[in-house]
């Protein structure tokens, strides 16, 4: 008698999907732009699990000062890093490379934006969230 089981490895993709949903219970339901959150008086976001992320004020004006009127329109935050991505280590996905010029700024350095998707590196990620604790989260994907 032959039982059907689902294949063992779909088992393990939807427990690590549950598992992902967990991780990523912090994060916001919704970005929003750097220009509008120097607008508010308590910039913040709601997060999928009902909680509410705040940001530093400092740390929105230091971003500020980085980016022309355009770039503030431009960044949505908080920046979303990427753990244990398809493509492998730390990346920040980016549409209009704003985040690459932000990381520019912060480590003096160039830093490029390939496919709208930056690399980082672990150095580099050290002192990139010293820098934006509260502007910037982990996204953890498979």
């Amino acid at each position: 008698m032959r039982i059907d089981n689902p294949a063992p490895d779909s088992i393990f993709e939807n427990c690590l999907k549950d598992d992902l949903k967990t991780l990523n219970a912090h994060l916001p339901r919704k970005r929003k732009l750097l220009s509008e959150l120097l607008e508010e008086k308590h910039p913040h976001v709601e997060c999928g699990d009902g909680s509410t992320h705040f940001f530093k004020k400092k740390e929105l004006e230091h971003l500020a000062v980085m980016l022309d009127d355009s770039e503030k329109q431009a960044l949505m935050l908080p920046i979303m890093i990427e753990v244990g991505s398809v493509e492998g280590g730390t990346i920040v996905r980016s549409k209009n490379g704003t985040e690459a010029e932000v990381f520019s700024k912060i480590l003096d350095m160039p830093i490029d934006c390939k496919c709208d998707v930056i690399t980082v590196f672990r150095p580099q990620l050290n002192v990139l969230r010293k820098v934006l604790k509260t502007t910037t989260q982990y996204i953890f994907t498979t």
